[in-house]
């Protein structure tokens, strides 16, 4: 499956046993795009103990993610096609916490991605933990650039720049998702505001690289720009993939609503 291009292999972990299985390498396997399937992650669909659904998420390089914004979605969907589910809304486990994804009728879905977080403790950055980074210097190659910090789950690292375009993500992206700032690495997001309603995006995804789309940086990316008075509460985010909308409450809530996409099913010998 995918969203707005960030694809995934999705497994029915509820009717099929994988507790013998090594999830990492699994993962390593699955995603590669010459001897697996290829994906930007590997996505198990598990019982939750306090929900109906349980996801965990792995990137390509066997590591576990909190969170996936766009992997949640079509988690939504996936769990609804595969006859695990008929209700429209659901309430899914993460290791962000229990979310809230409704199918909307024209096929998208919408999240409830509960709320920013903006502390370093709570972002898993280096330093004093109650202190938040918004609009902080951060230097690369001796361009001065200027930061925010913000959690959805996951840490996420927001630069705006005047073009997006130019940003050479592929030497900087890798950099800095392991600043010293980030003991556990962390997602990088290049943003141009195009407006106060649309930003365009583009993501080093930590673990993965450079994806299509990062439904979390997306509403890191809407959050940061709505605290640094560059964007409205209500913004579309172009990303090469496609657009998400967010929109954010006044306690910092987050909604998410975009497509998801099934695009083959099969079998894969493991």
């Amino acid at each position: 499956m995918h969203g707005i291009g960030n694809d995934f292999v999705m497994v029915d972990a509820i009717r099929q046993d994988l507790s013998g299985l090594d999830l990492p390498e699994l993962s390593r396997t699955t995603n590669d795009r010459r001897f697996g399937i290829g994906g930007d992650g590997l996505i198990l669909a598990l019982p939750g103990d306090d929900a109906p659904f349980r996801m965990r998420m792995f990137n390509p390089d066997g590591s576990e993610s909190e969170m996936c914004g766009n992997g949640v979605r079509c988690f939504a969907a996936f769990v609804r096609t595969e006859g695990l589910t008929d209700s429209h809304s659901i309430a899914v486990e993460t290791g962000a916490g229990l979310l809230n994804l409704d199918s909307l009728p024209d096929g998208r879905v919408r999240v409830d991605m509960g709320l920013a977080r903006l502390t370093r403790g709570e972002i898993g950055m280096a330093g004093a933990p109650d202190e938040s980074w918004i609009e902080q210097p951060i230097e690369i190659d001796g361009h001065a650039l200027t930061a925010t910090a913000v959690s959805m789950g996951n840490p996420h690292l927001v630069i705006f720049v005047d073009d997006v375009a130019s940003v050479p993500l592929a030497d900087w992206g890798p950099r800095l998702e392991r600043h010293p700032e980030f003991p556990n690495r962390v997602n990088v997001h290049f943003v141009q505001a195009m407006s106060r309603e649309h930003l365009v995006q583009r993501t080093w995804e930590r673990g993965a690289g450079a994806t299509l789309a990062c439904g979390t940086g997306a509403c890191a990316s809407a959050v940061a720009g709505h605290l640094t008075g560059r964007s409205d509460a209500r913004v579309r985010i172009s990303l090469p993939g496609g657009d998400l909308e967010i929109e954010i409450a006044p306690d910092r809530r987050v909604h998410m609503t975009g497509p998801a996409r099934h695009v083959f099913s099969g079998e894969i010998d493991v």
